[in-house]
């Protein structure tokens, strides 16, 4: 028979497998009597697990609903899946705190196999992160709380710090969660002033739901609504058509970066923001896309002199390298 955490640990698996288990069932895949099975149940509900049972001799065995996670059994390709999934959430500080991800991809790298440890040690010796745009870190707390509020539509009550650094208490009525440019925002209608809002999530110091239920009528469209928020801060402008279905449109230009509009099956409409026409020249000259500029007139005339210069320069280096090929060497000298 084999040690009594062994079975805990088998009979936690097996209990997580399926939505339920007769005694019987249990026994013959554990290789053990049906009174062992009793006892082990038992040992697990002593150590939190919420373990239901059903009376009589066809009842059984499942965990309970919001009990403690048992343990998973993964293969080595999810568990090199989970842990790259970490690291990236780490990273890219996706969870708000990258705090709770680094715990977790510390515990689990303890555990991995060496084999699938050697894997991920190349993954990440094989990968360089580009710097990231400024981006304050939100708690994990904090952005739970909100996403649990959009999701159970209740109102929530939170104190939110302004640009200025001045906190403020704000009713919401949450309604999505949208990440960009490094950033959470929560768009959610401020019920004070019944309008549409954007928070970023970094300055929600303090998120409580009030247990109100409400209810969300012609909300607006998150993504589209921070987009816009974001573009209007900045001085200067572009709207350009490219050659593109609106998802490939979307990969070239971030939502967070810009606002799309598809104006045909192969053609959308993209407007975008910068501090100068140099900076939006140099973005839309490196999509290499032969695309067509609405406005401004001057960001088609700038396009024009760049992609000039760029050809000319081209020309001169193509001639150039004729001339040197022209020149006789000593060798031909002797002929």
């Amino acid at each position: 028979m084999s040690s009594t955490p062994v079975r805990l640990l088998r009979l936690l698996s097996l209990l997580s497998q399926r939505p339920s288990w007769t005694n019987r069932e249990l026994a013959e895949r554990m290789e053990v009597d049906e009174r062992t099975v009793r006892r082990d149940v038992a040992r697990l509900r002593d150590l939190g697990y919420g373990i239901e049972s059903d009376p009589g001799p066809w009842g059984g065995y499942r965990m309970a609903p919001g009990s403690t996670v048992p343990p998973l059994n993964l293969d080595d390709e999810e568990a090199l899946a989970v842990a790259v999934a970490l690291r990236e959430a780490a990273l890219r500080g996706v969870l708000g705190s990258d705090q709770a991800a680094l715990s977790a991809l510390f515990k689990l790298q303890r555990m991995l196999p060496r084999r699938v440890a050697e894997r991920l040690s190349a993954f990440a010796d094989s990968v360089v992160h580009t710097p990231q745009g400024p981006g304050d870190p939100v708690s994990t707390e904090v952005l739970l709380a909100l996403a649990d509020a959009c999701h159970h539509r209740n109102r929530l009550q939170m104190v939110y710090r302004d640009r200025e650094g001045r906190s403020t208490s704000r009713a919401a009525d949450p309604h999505r969660l949208v990440r960009t440019r490094n950033r959470w925002y929560l768009v959610a209608l401020d019920v004070e002033r019944g309008q549409w809002r954007t928070f970023r999530a970094d300055r929600v110091v303090e998120a409580r739901p009030t247990g109100q239920p409400v209810r969300i009528e012609n909300p607006p469209d998150a993504a589209r609504m921070v987009a816009d928020m974001l573009t209007s801060d900045y001085p200067v402008y572009a709207t350009v058509v490219l050659p593109v279905p609106l998802d490939e449109a979307q990969r070239l230009v971030p939502p967070g970066a810009g606002v799309h509009e598809s104006v045909g099956p192969d053609a959308t409409r993209v407007t975008l923001g910068g501090t100068h026409l140099d900076e939006l020249a140099a973005r839309l000259l490196a999509l290499t896309l032969p695309l067509t500029v609405v406005a401004p007139d001057e960001l088609r005339t700038l396009l024009r002199t760049r992609l000039r210069s760029q050809l000319d320069a081209l020309t001169s280096g193509d001639r150039e390298r004729m001339s040197v090929s022209h020149i006789p060497s000593p060798d031909q000298d002797r002929f």
